[in-house]
């Protein structure tokens, strides 16, 4: 058995890659040719499009890979698409403060997209190779779940200074950076000179902060599952959506109150059921009604709250 690959073949993992690559280029050309502002009902219908192709990814696999390892990924599904809603709070402070066109929004989340990718890959390969190689991994994995569970439920917003992030600084370093938009272009020239305008800057964060929640996502995945290619399909899947998810969500994303506590409470239990591995395994479709439960408490409170806000206004 490949380290790397797991029990399957190079031509699933090839297949699937290439059926990724095909879907993003199918939806540049198909739905974002032209730079326009989305509007609600397109970016409904564009959600639940890729929502049920991750869904019926889930059902291939649950067919032919066996029910264990479909329970698996939709679980890993579960927790990667959650924890990616939390993503679109800082995805839209970066929009908001760069005062970034809605036009043009979905052109940095495309490209983004497309290196968390990329970026995602590489982690769980290293991850893979970590796990295989050193068990004892697993304990500092969980120990990272608990310990962002912990920091996501009780430690207070902070606003991101731009001008100050790590990742603009380093930009900074390789390129000139103008405030100054040239349409959806990334670099432009000014009096000669190559910039990066505004554009660069929000995909550099955009791509900074999928980073730094990977150190959550990656991790949270390997208490799913241990099988390398439902980690890496599963994950890929929850990201592939977050696009469109990110203009259903832009308006609405305050009203999630309770998503936050939400989330801290799956990191903290996925991150308990990595560190008893070797005393008790937790089954799949049990970690799977404990996340759905979580999350349906989360969004039916966040609901509730918000309507009982508005009769008393």
């Amino acid at each position: 058995m490949n380290t790397y690959l797991g029990p399957h073949s190079a031509t699933l993992w090839l297949v699937f890659t290439a059926g990724v690559l095909l879907f993003l280029i199918l939806d540049v050309i198909l739905l974002h040719k032209k730079s326009h502002e989305p509007s609600m009902k397109e970016a409904l219908i564009e959600s639940a499009l890729w929502i049920s192709l991750g869904l019926g990814f889930n059902v291939w696999v649950y067919f032919n890979l066996g029910h264990d390892l479909g329970m698996e990924f939709l679980t890993g599904y579960l927790v990667e698409k959650s924890l990616s809603i939390d993503n679109l709070f800082i995805i839209l402070l970066v929009f908001n403060s760069l005062k970034i066109p809605k036009m043009y929004q979905h052109r940095v989340l495309f490209w983004g997209v497309f290196g968390a990718i990329v970026m995602r890959a590489a982690l769980i390969m290293v991850g893979v190779k970590l796990i295989n190689e050193f068990h004892w991994i697993l304990y500092v994995f969980g120990g990272i779940l608990v310990f962002s569970g912990y920091k996501l439920l009780f430690d207070k917003e902070h606003d991101v200074d731009i001008a100050k992030h790590w990742s603009v600084k380093l930009l900074k370093k390789f390129v000139p950076v103008t405030y100054h938009f040239h349409g959806d272009r990334f670099l432009a020239k000014e009096g000669g000179v190559l910039m990066a305008t505004p554009m660069m800057a929000a995909l550099v964060l955009v791509e900074a902060t999928d980073l730094i929640f990977a150190v959550d996502s990656i991790p949270a995945v390997f208490a799913v599952t241990k099988d390398p290619f439902i980690a890496f399909s599963s994950n890929i899947m929850a990201v592939m959506g977050l696009r469109a998810l990110y203009f259903v969500l832009a308006t609405s994303v305050g009203k999630l109150r309770y998503l936050k506590p939400g989330l801290a409470v799956i990191l903290f239990y996925i991150g308990v059921k990595m560190l008893l591995l070797d005393v008790f395994n937790i089954p799949s479709h049990f970690s799977l009604m404990i996340i759905v439960g979580i999350l349906a408490t989360a969004g039916i409170g966040s609901w509730y709250a918000d309507r009982n806000d508005e009769k008393a206004s």
